[in-house]
């Protein structure tokens, strides 16, 4: 018998779908939207005047020992006097502020404040300064934006960035200058300096003019398809999105949510959706400084010993690491089971046997499984545009549009192209009207990219699943479609756990290869005496060469024809890099900058006589 999940009060909106005489569908929510705040600082005021010792946002201390903590009455006093030191700046849409640096309380401060008066921000993916070697990226976003201010949690690690690309007349604001502040160029501000700003009327009378259609924040996006581009995100958006997400966690409105969270806020995952879900809802931010990653995993559970989230978001990796630590951590685990509503995850599909793990402690512990939910959305929506629902809820269902949300399937290379409009999609943009022109079609529908198909289309209610990237999508040289949105995922979960990432390569070739980065820490668990050889020694070892055949020719098994079966694959020792645009600052890859740039790799796997780097599917491997 099946085990029960916990109640817990989510709603699955019933759809409205119109077919269309052009082949086109339209599906929208039969319930409409309710009424949204005029701008995500509203709330701050709100929650400020009616639960001014609630707790707002927490972040662990220096010496890792406690949380710092905010109250919503704290947080608005600090909120406005950092808010009259940007309007003393003359900072505007023209000048707006720029954070380079992650997730911290002041940088929430910082954004909020620019907001409160009506000042764009723009919170930038940390690796454009840290990661990046010649700061391509980041200097692109600073051409684009003009920022008037820029701020640093820590001076020292931005500096090189901030002397390469920033203007000398951009003030530079930080928290801490120990090291990084001898002969700056540019104008040194603390936070503290900010903070003892004297507030005067100033900061109300600025308030009052932002309206629904001003702009919160410039989100940039990753850059898979090139340079990064600024998704203008409004008032509108951010407040109408948060409404979209009560009216679909329902709960919401009964108890204030508590998350501790990693999730960068320069993506619109962690900073409009998630932050967003805190502020809108009179809840409680833990910033956890862990990673899904071997060397941050021991932070976030460090945070979940103390945090009882009622509310968890991730990424499939970050369950991956989070579902192994759980189980050898029982006490760990029941913390973080014990007030638990739901669980998210966005991003890539999630692994089933880590929802099935996931499941089982979630019994063991309380009796009943946790619901694991899923989406759709894009930075251009806000995020959330479509939810799936408990009862369908598995990897790759994305469910049903949201109230608010109207969804258009297109008809396009035998599948079906989603375009979305609503109130709670980007207008465009900033300073790119072309981009912005080739974003939506002739109906304002904004061109989402990505292919769904429905669950059942004999019951629409059901909603749809994911079905690939259309621009990712290629023909064989024979006329026959690949779908790598189908492909891809299906080689990684079967590939578990030995696999990062793949690349699905074959264009106007006569057979599909593949192009993989592999985990190389789980790689080496399969390979004797690996402590002192190097990744490529690692990869060229006859037992990890030898599971890989294996797992080809088991994933063969299942394939149907030419469009389904990789015949050859390539690991590769060299990660994606940044500068090169193989990878997103998240972690997403760029098929085709890969494939462009592993030209000798891509020649081994097409020659006919392939070097011993190429693992080939034979009938007996």
């Amino acid at each position: 018998m099946e085990t029960d999940f916990h109640p817990v009060n989510v709603v699955s909106h019933q759809v409205v779908v119109t077919y269309r005489e052009d082949g086109s569908t339209l599906i929208k929510a039969a319930d409409s939207l309710d009424n949204y705040a005029r701008c995500i600082t509203d709330q701050l005021d709100y929650w400020a005047e009616h639960t001014p010792e609630h707790l707002f946002i927490a972040q662990r201390t220096a010496d890792n020992t406690d949380w710092r903590r905010l109250s919503y009455g704290q947080a608005l006093q600090q909120v406005k006097a950092v808010a009259q030191y940007l309007l003393d700046q003359k900072l505007s849409v023209d000048r707006p502020v720029a954070i380079l640096s992650g997730n911290s309380t002041e940088h929430l401060i910082v954004g909020l404040a620019a907001m409160y008066v009506g000042i764009p921000y723009s919170p930038i993916s940390s690796a454009y300064s840290l990661i990046s070697g010649d700061f391509g990226k980041l200097r692109h976003i600073h051409d684009v934006m003009t920022p008037g201010l820029v701020f640093v949690d820590n001076l020292g690690p931005y500096r090189d960035a901030i002397d390469a690309v920033v203007d000398h007349d951009c003030v530079i604001a930080c928290t801490q200058a120990s090291h990084g502040a001898d002969s700056m160029r540019h104008t040194l501000v603390s936070f503290d300096q900010m903070l003892a700003t004297a507030v005067t009327a100033e900061v109300e009378e600025a308030n009052a003019r932002v309206s629904a259609d001003t702009i919160a924040k410039f989100l940039f996006t990753s850059g898979s398809t090139g340079m990064p581009k600024g998704v203008i995100n409004t008032q509108r958006m951010l407040c109408s999105n948060q409404e979209m997400l009560r009216s679909v966690f329902a709960f919401l409105r009964d108890t204030p949510p508590v998350i501790c969270d990693w999730l960068p806020w320069n993506h619109t995952f962690g900073g409009n959706h998630n932050a967003g879900i805190i502020l809108y809802n009179g809840g409680s931010l833990y910033i956890d400084e862990g990673k899904p990653v071997a060397k941050g995993i021991h932070q976030t559970i460090s945070n979940l010993a103390d945090v009882a989230p009622t509310m968890y978001f991730n990424v499939p990796k970050g369950y991956e690491f989070l579902v192994k630590e759980l189980q050898a951590k029982p006490d760990v685990a029941k913390n973080f089971f014990s007030k638990l509503q739901v669980m998210y995850f966005a991003g890539a599909g999630l692994s089933q046997h880590v929802w099935d793990q996931l499941d089982e402690l979630s019994i063991s512990i309380t009796g009943k499984k946790v619901p694991m939910l899923t989406g759709l959305g894009s930075t251009e929506t806000a995020p959330a545009a479509l939810f799936a629902s408990i009862a369908e809820c598995q990897s790759g269902v994305v469910g049903v549009p949201a109230p608010g949300v109207e969804v258009k399937l297109v008809p396009n290379q035998g599948k079906l192209e989603a375009r979305i409009k609503g109130v709670s999609i980007t207008p465009g943009y900033w300073r790119n009207d072309e981009l912005t022109a080739k974003a939506f079609d002739d109906e304002g529908y904004y061109c989402l990219g990505d292919a769904l198909k429905f669950i059942d289309s004999e019951q629409p209610q059901r909603g749809f699943m994911f079905d690939g990237r259309v621009s990712e999508d290629f023909k064989l040289d024979t006329g026959t479609w690949v779908s790598v949105g189908t492909l891809r995922p299906k080689f990684i979960h079967h590939c578990a756990p030995y696999v990062q990432d793949v690349v699905i390569a074959g264009r106007d070739h006569s057979y599909i290869t593949a192009l993989v980065f592999p985990d190389m820490q789980q790689c080496r668990q399969v390979v004797q005496n690996e402590a002192n050889m190097s990744d490529a020694q690692v990869l060229a070892d006859s037992a990890l060469r030898q599971l890989f055949a294996r797992l080809l020719k088991e994933l063969a098994v299942s394939a149907t024809g030419s469009s389904t079966i990789i015949k050859r694959l390539i690991l590769l020792a060299t990660p994606p890099q940044i500068d090169a645009h193989e990878i997103t600052d998240k972690g997403s890859i760029n098929q085709n900058s890969v494939i462009q740039n592993r030209a000798q790799e891509m020649k081994d796997l097409y020659t006919s006589q392939p070097s011993s780097h190429v693992i080939l599917l034979t009938k007996d491997n």
